[in-house]
């Protein structure tokens, strides 16, 4: 256990799977019910095209496509099937022309001429054409010049036959050399984890490459299945949406030699901000996995797809590490790819964490305010007013305050006059003697920033009414205060 934490770190944790021992028998667990998957784990896509009506043309269209696409048991059987139909087709003309002539009669005649030497039956007729097809050329069955559409035949066998050899041997070919093969040595592991990295909550899994040819231009991308329902009623199944896994920094740009684990942070913006542990019991959603690259060795683009179901997606859990050095060289330990252990983790959303922050530091709102350089105090009281952050002032204050009742456009000036005066007046002394022109002195500089700034003020109050005057009028504010207030202004 001590060698494990020391390898792994405190935050390790054992996870017992087996019940032997407890002295207690545990009910056994509900078998789940198997939920059908868009795509399988090994990248098949589980969709299947009905009710097609007029459209099944179109397959016909792009025939060679259609052929390289079908299972090996009915491209061999739609190979078999083409050769044999051809060869007994073209056999059966050859028979055709020797049995018009009357050369299947006289073929043991020595001073007649044929069209096709040693030509007496089907299955001779049969014969001569697979040794021309196949360019065998025994030399005891030919054509003679004595048979004009003998050579027309000819001619037409030799088109046909290019023509076959080149669509289905070119199919063959296709299909062998497609990188699907190369796939299965692409590995995802078995299941995805959710846990902190660099103290954020991160959704991850792990990829790796079996082969030693790499995979050139790797890129992964991920995308998220969910049925949802809009604001207006319409129902989307399967709605897709993409996972960020390092699209703005370029991380899904894979360097595939060992395995890797690709991290999709859960924010603002993740799918997944209000997905929690608890709601994961209840929540029905797919990731899908898109690795592509270029094979190496073929110069042909590959492929590979999984995906994880949320059952299959771990709260808590770590990736054990595959790596180790040894001399001269890392080996990578693939009986520990899909291994995983628990850590701590918090078991409430991003979106719930947040709150709880916000709820637990009552700064937090206050500072909103002091993030923008050109806010005045009005905007800021009235952006915490519209955000319910703050609570209002009782009566009596706002009576005291003076404000209670004047009008936003009149508040705007004072708040913006009186953050002018006190600017210097809110540094500290060192600051402010630096602050200071040199050469002249402190008095002089707060003479001249008081006179300053009291000339918009004046010039603001002078525009209110009488009553507005006499409450916002710095000396007359005194004589609405209470005795306390007034004795602590003077001590001031």
């Amino acid at each position: 256990m001590s060698a494990l934490r020391k390898k792994f770190g405190d935050d390790y944790q054992v996870v017992t799977t087996s019940s032997s021992g407890s002295g207690f028998s545990q009910p056994p667990p509900e078998k789940k019910k198997k939920r059908q998957r868009f795509v399988d784990k090994n990248g098949r896509c589980n969709v299947q095209h009905g009710n097609l009506g007029g459209e099944t043309s179109r397959y016909l269209s792009d025939l060679f496509t259609t052929l390289v696409d079908l299972k090996w048991r009915w491209n061999l059987f739609i190979f078999i099937l083409t050769y044999t139909v051809a060869w007994l087709f073209m056999a059966s003309m050859w028979w055709f022309i020797a049995y018009i002539r009357g050369d299947l009669n006289k073929a043991h005649n020595d001073k007649y001429t044929p069209c096709v030497a040693n030509v007496y039956n089907f299955p001779s007729a049969f014969l001569f054409f697979i040794e021309t097809e196949a360019t065998i050329g025994y030399g005891y069955r030919y054509i003679t010049d004595k048979c004009p559409e003998g050579i027309i035949l000819f001619l037409f066998q030799s088109i046909l036959g290019s023509i076959v050899d080149a669509f289905l041997i070119g199919c063959m070919f296709i299909k062998m050399s497609q990188p699907k093969k190369r796939a299965e040595t692409l590995m995802f592991s078995e299941h995805a984890a959710i846990s902190m990295r660099d103290g954020k909550l991160t959704l991850m899994f792990r990829v790796g490459n079996l082969r030693n040819s790499h995979m050139v231009s790797a890129q992964i991308r991920c995308k998220l299945l969910k049925s949802r329902q809009t604001p207006e009623g319409e129902f989307l199944p399967l709605d897709q949406l993409e996972l960020d896994v390092g699209f703005s920094t370029g991380a899904d740009q894979l360097f595939l030699v060992s395995p890797l684990t690709i991290c999709h942070v859960i924010d603002t913006k993740s799918p997944f901000y209000d997905l929690s542990q608890r709601s994961m019991q209840t929540e029905q959603f797919e990731i899908v996995v898109i690795l592509e690259g270029i094979v190496e060795t073929t110069g042909m683009t590959c492929q590979a797809r999984t995906s994880y179901t949320e059952d299959e997606v771990l709260w808590g859990h770590r990736f054990f590490p595959v790596i180790s050095l040894e001399e001269g060289f890392f080996k990578v330990d693939y009986s520990q790819f899909h291994a995983t252990f628990e850590v701590p983790t918090p078991p409430y959303s991003v979106k719930e964490q947040e709150e709880a922050l916000l709820l637990s530091s009552p700064l937090m709102a206050p500072s909103l305010c002091n993030s923008g350089e050109k806010n005045s105090s009005l905007d800021c009281l009235e952006t915490l007013e519209d955000n319910d952050s703050t609570t209002k002032l009782p009566t009596k204050l706002q009576k005291i305050t003076g404000r209670d009742g004047l009008p936003k456009k009149l508040l705007r000036m004072s708040s913006t006059t009186s953050e002018m005066t006190y600017s210097f007046g809110d540094l500290p002394m060192k600051l402010q003697r630096i602050s200071s022109v040199p050469g002249v002195s402190d008095d002089k500089q707060v003479g001249k920033a008081s006179k300053i700034n009291t000339e918009p003020m004046s010039k603001s109050v002078a525009d209110l009414p009488p009553k507005l005057q006499r409450l916002a009028g710095g000396g007359r504010m005194d004589g609405h205060l209470p005795p306390k207030l007034r004795k602590m202004n003077s001590d001031r």
